[in-house]
């Protein structure tokens, strides 16, 4: 057996146990990167996603807030939150995933950076609205609620970053919200809605009225 091969051999199962080690740690850091529940991007993982789509001049933000969901956590369980998150999660991927990345923020919050390439974003995410408003199926009829969305076209605030355009999207789900009206956009006249006792989470209290307005 010659030197080569003798030193081949005996590197072997260390060459082996590093292939594993690299495994798992991979592994590991695509665990780290996706929420247990959802499996959803985490925060972190959505940013670093985001901000490079971000760079293309179609990018949308976009935010969703599941409607009264400590609500149904404390009269159906947890568990039924649970679905209804995971459900929530499935259907954003199904109408955005494909056109960009989405991720939970936490709890019941959820964000998405897309591409608009047709331009009609906003009947994308009319009919969205409609759809996270569908009952779980297989769960009790009674689980039901609804999800407002508020976005921003990155185009319409050129100088804001990944974490200005999401504030701006975040007051303009929060408009919706409390108007009852499941869908805003933000950048579009003006509407003066008071954002004094922000959801629970949020820090602080904003004073100068959001710039929102009813997506077309």
């Amino acid at each position: 057996m010659s030197t080569l091969t003798t030193a081949l051999l005996s590197g072997a199962p260390g060459a082996a146990g590093w292939a594993v080690h690299v495994w798992w740690l991979r592994a590991r850091l695509h665990t780290a990167r996706r929420d247990p529940l959802t499996g959803l991007r985490t925060r972190d993982s959505f940013t670093r996603c985001a901000t490079v789509l971000l760079k293309d001049p179609r990018a949308v933000v976009v935010l969703a807030d599941v409607d009264k969901f400590k609500q149904i956590n404390d009269t159906h369980g947890h568990a039924a939150g649970d679905v209804l998150l995971k459900a929530t999660a499935d259907r954003l991927v199904h109408h955005i995933g494909r056109f960009g990345v989405v991720g939970r923020l936490g709890g019941d919050e959820f964000a998405a950076v897309l591409l608009d390439e047709h331009g009609a974003v906003a009947d994308l995410f009319a009919v969205l609205h409609g759809v996270l408003a569908r009952p779980v199926e297989g769960e009790d009829p009674a689980v039901h609620t609804t999800v407002s969305l508020g976005w921003v076209r990155a185009t319409d605030f050129p100088a804001d970053d990944l974490s200005g355009l999401m504030r701006r999207a975040d007051e303009a789900m929060y408009a919706a919200k409390q108007a009852r009206a499941g869908l805003r956009r933000a950048g579009l006249g003006r509407l003066f809605a008071t954002v004094t006792g922000r959801r629970s989470g949020r820090s602080g209290a904003r004073t100068a009225a959001p710039s929102v307005g009813v997506a077309v």
